[in-house]
Parts: C-alpha cells; structure tokens; sequence
C-alpha cells in the first residue's frame, strides 16, 4: 500500500514538475523570439524552416482540403435538397471551412507532418548531445535552434489554412455545380452572404495559436526526450497526441469566446 501511494506520489510530483518546465520553456522561447524578431540573421535561420514547415506540408494540406469538401458536399446536398436549401450549399460548406474545419485540419496535418518532424531533429540532437556541444560553445540552442522552428509554425500555419479552405470550397463547387447543377452563381452568391471578416478573422486566430502550440510542443518534447531510439520515438509519439489535443482544446475556447463577443457586439445572425 506504501509502495502505490509513493508511486502516484511520485507520478504527480513529476508531472507538475514537467507542467513547470514546459511553462518555463516556453517563457523563454517568447522571450528570445521577440528579441530576434528584428535580427536578420534570426529570418536567415527561419527562411529553411519555411522551406521544410511550408512547401513540404502545403501537399498534404491540400489533398485533405480537397476531400474533406467533397465529403461535405455529397453529405450535405441531399438534406438540403430535401428542405429546399440546395442553392445555399455554399454558405453552409464554406462558413465550416472557415470557421472551424479548415483551421483544424490545417493544423492536424501540420502536426502529424512538422510536428513529428521537428521532435525527431531536435530529439537526435539532445540525444546525441549536439544540444549540449552548443551550450559548451556558448551559443543559445533555444535561439538557434527552436526560434525559428516556432516562427516558421506560427506564421505558415494561417497560410495553409486559407489553401485548406480553398482547395474545400472549390472541391465543394465542383460536387454542387458540375455533378448536383446547383446554379454556380447562388453557390458564391450565398458564401460571400454568410462569410463575413469576423469569420475570417477567428480562423485566422485559431490558426496562429495552432502553429505556435504545435511549434512549442514538438520543439519542448524534443528538447527533452529520454535517452536512446525508443526516447526519441516515445517523444514523437507523445508531441503528435499532445498537440492534437491542444488544437481541440484550443478550438473550443476560442469558438466559445469568438462567440460570446460576436453576440455582444452585434447580436446574433441567422444564417437564412
């Protein structure tokens, strides 16, 4: 009996102990990424990570847009056509885009894709003791190394969210006009009727919260993974179930606050 309550004791001791250091890694990559912001060698090491956290996700990003928006559009035609309401399929399938899928898949594939990634480069370093080496040479591997991983996240993630939304919306125009002869002016007429800057405006703040916890996340689990191939694979792991439950959890809020000050700012809005 002694030897389970030392255990769970020892459990929680370690996981507060984790909750602070993470706090405190993330104080300080905040800190060194607003005194690198004007530097220009800080935009040099973050121009590569474009490369990697952009180009090589924008894919990805866009074969789960295009999909996810013929999905809802065949889901969505039928129930509307039976009330009457096919012609608004755009408003319907674009203001999900905007407002909740498309942020959310843009920043699930970014962090199964970069996420990984970025915990299993930064994993081998630690194990490999390159973090160390940088430290005995007096340089900074927070500056060096996670700052721009985490720019990079922070400012590409809204971008991939717009082609996510895009690529949706035209793969949902393509099931209503050209497959349902859904009128492809009603289509557009209505989305530009429903979606308005505020919409726009929300996807957008979740997006830059997305990048920056999966930067944060997969950038801290690598940091501080156990020894070895399992470590840097248990690490991996855990960032990618991490993040994904961060992006819900951040959605959530958000939509809830977004909400909340819409109403009182301007009311509520049926959508027809």
């Amino acid at each position: 009996m002694l030897g389970l309550i030392a255990r769970c004791g020892g459990k929680a001791v370690s996981s507060f102990a984790s909750f602070g250091q993470f706090w405190f890694f993330t104080g300080s990559l905040l800190e060194r990424s607003l005194v690198g912001l004007p530097r220009y060698r800080t935009w040099q090491r973050v121009m590569p990570q474009f490369y990697e956290v952009g180009n090589r996700t924008l894919p990805v990003v866009l074969i789960t847009g295009v999909f996810v928006g013929l999905v809802l559009a065949v889901q969505a035609y039928d129930q509307l056509a039976a009330a009457g309401f096919q012609e608004q399929m755009g408003m319907l399938l674009n203001l999900t885009l905007v407002k909740e899928l498309g942020p959310v898949l843009a920043g699930v594939m970014l962090a199964g894709r970069v996420g990984g990634a970025l915990t299993a480069e930064l994993g081998t370093m630690n194990v490999t003791e390159q973090l160390d080496a940088y430290r005995v040479m007096g340089a900074d591997p927070v500056r060096h190394l996670v700052v721009p991983r985490f720019l990079a996240c922070l400012l590409l993630t809204p971008l991939l969210t717009f082609f996510c939304d895009l690529a949706g919306s035209l793969a949902g125009w393509f099931i209503a006009v050209m497959v349902k002869d859904v009128p492809s002016g009603p289509y557009w007429y209505w989305t530009a009727e429903a979606i308005e800057k505020w919409d726009v405006g929300v996807g957008l703040v979740k997006s830059l919260l997305f990048g920056g916890s999966i930067g944060t996340i997969a950038c801290y689990k690598g940091f501080h993974c156990k020894p070895g191939a399992e470590g840097v694979g248990k690490a991996c792991t855990d960032s990618f179930v991490a993040n994904f439950i961060v992006i819900l959890v951040i959605d959530f809020f958000v939509a809830t606050f977004a909400q909340g000050v819409y109403k009182g700012l301007f009311g509520f809005k049926a959508l027809i």
